[in-house]
């Protein structure tokens, strides 16, 4: 397993979930009832993607997941951006959670599935990047912490070789290759089977540096060639398109990692080999592109209504529901599988007597709360314990 894959998951799927929380948040519309406590604003909106985005980039956050590493469980991840999705005044239950880190990792799933060759994996994080940069382009302390991770990603992963971005790529593979959550969005578009495989596509631009398939060549001792065989190809490919930019700005040529989520349409998420009730179907408008069909509504009914809190430290925060009604989001977390439930991580940094030294540095900078006397290990201790004081 490659220990450099860490923080290409943690943007792209950062990348995934700033997505959604914004289109939600942009369609979001609060009741008159609601409105009297507080009213939901476009800056609101941005208060909360640029705080979620200052976490994320936190620079000792940074430094700290670049380091070569293995990846961390399942669940250790979905508490890294639990956490990360409550660093501002957003807040989520558990279902609406596991809802939204379900659609983050299948839709990175996908893109991973679909890259023409392991090193187009960077071109998609650029992407995500990129679209982060837009995010906080009127905030220029944020668009510099945003710049300069994308450079220490630039200086980390242009250099490696085709054998490095292959080994990410089967590290990444094994991390999703037991998850099949069944989406709407990818069930409708026939990209994703009844039991939440992905299906791929035999045709298309072929990868960047490499031909379509049809010809055989054959070579001598000397490295002559002495003749060509040609055959019939499966499935319809074309020649490769040219090659992304690398750069800290460019074209990336893909569109993998780009923001699927830009116009509304219905979409729901459920558990491979189990049968759930759907939330009441939603009426999609009439376009003439079908793509544009099914994306009017996108998050309409997954995020719910927005509700104003009051907790401790902040004023307020604003509640987002992944589902239609409270119900529902109260059925989907009884319902949920045993192996997709992802338990509150509680960890600590003094798992092993070999990182002691240096999480205790770490953990004098970034002071936890609670009590220190409870100390349940997990892998990925170091990245939550940071976070814990972000």
């Amino acid at each position: 397993m490659s220990t450099r894959t860490l923080p290409l998951l943690f943007i792209n799927l950062g990348g995934e979930m700033l997505y959604i929380l914004d289109q939600r948040l942009q369609a979001q519309n609060i009741p008159v009832d609601k409105a009297k406590k507080a009213d939901w604003t476009e800056e609101d909106r941005k208060r909360v993607m640029n705080d979620i985005i200052i976490t994320m980039f936190n620079r000792k956050f940074m430094e700290e997941l670049l380091k070569p590493q293995e990846l961390y469980s399942n669940k250790a991840l979905r508490t890294v951006f639990e956490r990360l999705a409550h660093s501002s005044i957003m807040r989520l239950n558990q279902a609406s959670m596991d809802k939204l880190y379900d659609l983050m990792i299948m839709a990175f799933k996908y893109q991973v599935m679909l890259c023409p060759r392991p090193k187009d994996l960077l071109l998609v994080s650029f992407n995500h990047l990129d679209a982060i940069k837009d995010f906080v382009r009127d905030v220029p302390s944020v668009l510099n912490q945003v710049d300069e991770t994308h450079r220490l990603l630039i200086e980390m992963y242009v250099p490696l070789s085709a054998g490095e971005f292959h080994l990410i790529r089967q590290t990444l593979l094994l991390f999703f290759q037991d998850l099949h959550i069944r989406v709407s969005i990818f069930l409708k578009d026939k990209v994703q089977s009844s039991s939440g495989r992905f299906v791929l596509p035999t045709g298309g631009p072929v990868p960047h540096g490499t031909e379509v398939p049809g010809l055989i060549r054959m070579f001598d001792q000397r490295g002559n060639e002495v003749k060509r065989v040609q055959f019939p190809g499966v499935g319809s490919y074309t020649s490769a398109v040219r090659e992304g930019s690398f750069d800290l700005f460019g074209n990336r040529v893909t569109r993998l990692g780009t923001n699927m989520y830009s116009v509304s349409r219905p979409i729901e998420t459920q558990m491979a080999g189990r049968s759930k009730s759907s939330a009441q179907n939603a009426k999609v408008n009439a376009a003439p592109n079908p793509l544009a069909k099914e994306e009017l509504n996108l998050l309409s009914r997954l995020m719910g209504g927005l509700e104003v809190q009051s907790p401790a430290h902040t004023g307020f925060r604003f509640r987002i529901n992944l589902f239609s009604t409270d119900e529902e989001e109260e059925e989907a977390l009884l319902s949920r599988p045993q192996e997709l439930s992802y338990e509150v991580v509680n960890i600590h940094a003094v798992q092993d007597q070999q990182t002691n030294e240096e999480l205790a540095r770490i953990m004098g900078e970034f002071p936890q709360e609670g009590d220190p006397s409870q100390q349940p290990s997990s892998k990925g201790e170091e990245l939550l314990a940071m976070m814990d004081g972000l």
